[in-house]
């Protein structure tokens, strides 16, 4: 069998009616069998070329028994969820799937496999980090998904969720260059700009504060910035991109061009490195942010009428990416909505969420590489949301 039939087939499988995702009917441990298999593949992929496949942050843990014990575990767990999948499912696609991903990873060293690829070069591939990320977030958000969601009849593995992996991929990958790019204008403008009694001062301050204060100052800046976004029209075919998905969960949050993710970054890290926030607070707020982007767009029905006053939820991200006309240029702000009722841009009609998502016409192509590609197009492009 060629293997675009293969990749065919297992997405039929994925993409099942929901009469043939029932509990019983091997779905469920198929597409864990299937998860599982191919996460224990790329992370024995990172252990026997790490200078290659794994972050250095991440390769510090490698020979950790419990991390070889988790590693174990895991291909445990793959292997045992695919066999439940072949002995309760006619289709045997996924299981088959998720045991040869499982065999693979054990035939090329599984838990005790050690690297034999030489670091040739300081550049890395986060391949572990890719793992990682969605594993975290997916086994986090789909429980949760499934339990309060917004939309009950939209699937695990809706429309155009191959694309959206596909850019936790992409930027899972690159994390090195994202990260060098994204610290670059601040440590240039510290450079220029010692600020050295300020950032002394900030450093003392305590942790709490520290991190509120990082809160506050990242979201100004990125209100700012996201409002550029939308108002300029040479920035908007970037963040179209963004805007083109029309269905809303915990992937949809990673649909951004590469451009705009370097751009964005960068000047909403200025004030928290520049200003010599400590590291602790720093990572306590990356940490924080990452969570709180793939919340906010979660598929959750949640209704948060008090919490909502203070802080974004998922209804008033939701509002950002509505396709109704009243849903245009509203709901800037990543954690304080008190910066768009400040300057005349909150929109959270009470009990009310969008009837759907997108941009009217949705004139951004399907697919990454269409997409990336989609901002220097010499047609012409999606008109602002304001001038829509």
């Amino acid at each position: 069998m060629k293997p675009h039939d293969v990749r065919l087939k297992i997405r039929r499988e994925l993409e099942a009616p929901p009469a043939l995702q029932r509990f019983g009917s091997g779905w469920i441990s198929g597409v864990l069998g299937l998860v599982l298999g191919v996460a224990g593949l790329f992370i024995v992929l990172s252990l026997l070329a790490p200078g290659t496949f794994s972050m250095p942050e991440l390769q510090r843990f490698h020979d950790r028994a419990a991390f070889r014990l988790a590693l174990h575990g895991l291909l445990i767990g793959a292997f045992l969820c695919s066999a439940l999948s072949l002995a309760l499912r006619r289709d045997r696609t996924l299981g088959t799937a998720g045991l040869a991903a499982t065999l693979v990873a054990a035939l090329i060293g599984g838990s005790h496999a050690t690297a034999v690829a030489p670091d040739v070069t300081p550049l890395f591939l986060g391949l572990d980090f890719f793992v990682l990320n969605v594993l975290f977030t997916g086994f986090l958000f789909v429980p949760v998904e499934r339990i309060f969601p917004h939309r009950p009849d939209q699937a695990i593995f809706r429309e155009e969720w191959r694309e959206d992996l596909f850019y936790y991929l992409v930027s899972s990958l690159l994390v090195q260059v994202l990260t060098f790019l994204t610290f670059a204008p601040a440590q240039t403008l510290l450079s220029i700009v010692p600020l050295t009694a300020v950032r002394a001062w900030i450093g003392a301050l305590p942790f709490a504060v520290q991190f509120f204060a990082i809160m506050f100052l990242t979201d100004v800046v990125q209100y700012w910035v996201h409002r550029a976004f939308h108002r300029v029209p040479w920035l908007w075919r970037f963040h179209a991109v963004h805007h083109s998905a029309q269905n809303m969960d915990w992937m949809a949050g990673a649909r951004m061009h590469f451009l705009e993710i370097i751009a964005l970054r960068s000047t909403t890290v200025i004030p928290m490195y520049a200003l010599g926030f400590s590291a602790g607070a720093m990572q306590a707020y990356i940490f924080l942010v990452y969570l709180y982007s793939t919340l906010v767009h979660a598929n959750l029905s949640w209704r948060l009428p008090v919490i909502e006053k203070l802080l974004v939820t998922p209804r008033f991200h939701h509002w950002h990416h509505g396709i109704e006309e009243k849903a245009i240029d509203v709901n800037f702000a990543i954690h304080f909505p008190l910066l768009d009722r400040l300057f005349g841009t909150y929109f959270l009609p009470q009990n009310e969420w969008p009837s759907g998502y997108g941009i009217q016409g949705h004139p951004v192509p399907r697919g990454y590489l269409a997409q990336l590609k989609h901002p220097f197009r010499r047609d012409k492009p999606p008109a602002p949301p304001s001038a829509s």
